[in-house]
């Protein structure tokens, strides 16, 4: 009997045609699955429309519907592939690998950099990648790309035009395909600690806010009027803030003391941060907030996000923070 596989297509340069306005999703799922058409010998193949968006419209309310459906498909597919716009694939990826936590199917999230019209696109290679990842029976949540497979708490779009649009940040690939086929190393999937269930209530009132020099400190003692309950700052570096001209660790403070999130981490895109290196960093420790690491800034923010929408105690969000759920973060050891 043939392994199903579900297509949830939300659109993106996958499906785009071209309009007088641009680029604009546009092609339907018959003509997706006529394109599809060779796979479907091996494996049987529904395509459902979940939404048609550029993924710049993608929000976390959207991706808490697509876990909601993803969690009810579970129960007749052998694996999930969603199709996505590559602007904010790796926030869906990230998002989706903690509302499904301990999921039992491989979800695969993929797309392209060229619409599935267009003849030198890489959508059609894209997809067999995902499809060979869906069918894998490895379970988690993952993104499939120019070849690779990377964890989906762990993608980053790292270049706008190139078809190696998706790096694995801090975290090696899952799985490359090559003319050998396409190993999982299994050793580097998340580990399944408890029984699945859908957890998609998130909170966005989040901001993220990249540190610059001369970045004044009222954009951060502000953030209570806009009911902003989580800010994610990328500071220099290891993770160093001002605070002298412009104190922004006593801002800092000034939101932790009113039970705002804070989360500080790198704007570096490798190696992540380390608060306990530098004065700077250890004043923000002091101040009350908590480190990113070396997760990707899609996953924290995603996380923080997640997070909120499950408590809004203090203690529990650090909790959740001191602690790796899906391998989006290496804890360092005290």
């Amino acid at each position: 009997m043939a392994q199903k596989i579900l297509i949830l297509n939300t659109g993106g340069t996958f499906a785009s045609v071209s309009y007088d306005s641009g680029l604009a999703p546009g092609i339907g799922s018959e003509e997706i699955l006529r394109e599809l058409s060779s796979l479907r010998k091996e494996i049987s193949l529904e395509l459902e429309e979940f939404c048609a968006l550029d993924s710049a419209n993608i929000f976390p309310k959207d991706q808490a519907a697509l876990a909601a459906r993803i969690s009810e498909a579970r129960k007749t597919f052998d694996g999930i592939v969603v199709i996505h716009g590559t602007d904010t694939l790796a926030y869906t990826s990230s998002m989706l690998s903690f509302m499904l936590l301990h999921i039992d199917i491989p979800v695969v999230i993929t797309g392209s950099q060229l619409s599935l019209s267009d003849p030198v696109a890489d959508a059609m290679e894209n997809c067999r990648l995902a499809f060979h990842m869906a069918l894998s029976g490895h379970p988690g949540v993952f993104v499939a790309f120019n070849r690779k497979v990377i964890l989906g708490c762990r993608a980053s779009k790292v270049r706008s035009l190139s078809f190696d649009a998706f790096d694995s940040v801090n975290y090696p690939v899952i799985a490359h395909l090559s003319s050998l086929g396409m190993p999982v190393d299994a050793g580097l999937l998340p580990e399944k600690k408890d029984i699945f269930a859908c957890r998609n209530a998130f909170c966005d009132r989040v901001l993220r806010l990249v540190l610059y020099p001369g970045m004044p400190s009222s954009l951060l003692t502000s953030a209570p009027e806009n009911d902003i309950r989580g800010v994610f700052i990328e500071a220099f570096g290891l993770g160093g803030m001002p605070f002298l001209t412009d104190d922004l660790i006593a801002a800092v403070k000034t939101l932790v003391d009113q039970d705002i999130a804070v989360l500080v981490g790198s704007q570096c895109l490798y190696e992540g941060s380390n608060l306990n290196v530098y004065e700077t960093g250890k004043k923000a420790l002091a101040a009350g907030v908590m480190e990113a690491h070396d997760m990707t800034g899609e996953a924290a923010v995603t996380k923080l996000m997640w997070v909120l929408g499950q408590t809004d105690r203090m203690d529990r969000v650090r909790e959740y923070f001191r602690v790796s759920l899906c391998r989006e973060v290496t804890i360092p050891k005290e």
